[in-house]
């Protein structure tokens, strides 16, 4: 066994509205140690820390806008968001559950507070991640999965009560039923005060941890607060994590097998090459991406 340490601790970034609906904070990319390069396959982390969203009957989020080259995974922690894109996929994500869907060749996509939940507004709080994928697989028809929290793998971690949500890839042998296209473990730690986990990942996993509520020490030398991110190091493969809460802990950890393929990236587009980009943009152009209304 050798113990992985923490590498940095990044407190939440100035946040910036993303359409006129999510006020996130994005933690990747963000200089050398979070940029895309090194966090692959993990090339975005927008966070909406928990924000009151007053009542509105036209519901407020990010119009049509393309995607290609990867996947986007939306957890929902408070509030309801509504989705739909050009394959004719949507649907409601609720609180707890996840959205993980993989652009690849293509899409058009739109997503917004959901219609009922926007009429009563209230406290609203989601991650979106980016997930790369390989070259060999960047072309490949657009997916979806609508993964409900009931759906996820659950490890039970004690008797006081916590419990790991596995969303994605596996906890101590209990797997998530999320379908990845590269060795990605993607889980929610839920810790009573004082509660536990010990975690192992390979060393050279890029792994990284965000607190939504409460507070955990790591490796019982590192504190991290809530709406703080821990990214660790790779200089071993085990570590721990306890609750330093007087109140439940929640904690996002994600940790993938890193994708070692040069990264062009503009926008919305992310590929391998400069001429990857510029055929993108042509297909975009072109309507290759399908229809959607706004």
């Amino acid at each position: 066994m050798t113990k992985k340490n923490v590498e940095l601790i990044s407190p939440p970034p100035t946040p910036h509205w993303v359409g006129d609906g999510f006020r996130v904070h994005n933690f990747i990319p963000k200089g050398a140690q979070l940029s895309m390069q090194r966090m692959n396959p993990f090339i975005l982390l927008d966070y909406n820390s928990k924000y009151e969203v007053k009542p509105s009957n036209k519901p407020k989020g990010v119009g049509v806008h393309p995607h290609r080259g990867f996947e986007t995974v939306t957890i929902a922690y408070k509030g309801k968001v509504e989705h739909h894109d050009s394959t004719g996929s949507g649907g409601i994500i609720g609180e707890g559950d996840v959205q993980w869907m993989t652009a690849a060749s293509g899409v058009l996509h739109k997503e917004y507070h959901e219609r009922e939940w926007s009429k009563k507004g209230g406290i609203f709080q989601m991650v979106q991640l980016w997930v790369n994928l390989p070259a060999k697989y960047k072309m490949t028809s657009p997916r979806y999965q609508a993964i409900q929290n009931s759906q996820m793998g659950k490890f039970i971690l004690d008797e006081s009560g916590s419990y790991v949500d596995v969303i994605a890839g596996s906890y101590k042998n209990v797997k998530g039923p999320a379908l990845t296209f590269s060795p990605v473990h993607l889980m929610n730690f839920n810790l009573k005060p004082g509660g536990t986990a010990d975690i192992s990942f390979p060393e050279n996993y890029n792994t990284a941890l965000l607190v939504l509520e409460g507070s955990i020490s790591i490796n019982d030398n590192h504190e991290l607060k809530t709406d703080h991110l821990a990214l660790m190091a790779k200089d071993g493969e085990d570590f721990t994590i306890k609750s330093t809460s007087n109140e439940d802990s929640i904690v996002l950890l994600m940790s993938a097998e890193p994708i070692d393929e040069p990264i062009a990236h503009y926008g919305p587009f992310v590929m391998n090459t400069r001429e990857e980009l510029l055929s993108t943009f042509d297909d975009f152009n072109n309507g290759k991406f399908g229809e959607l209304e706004d």
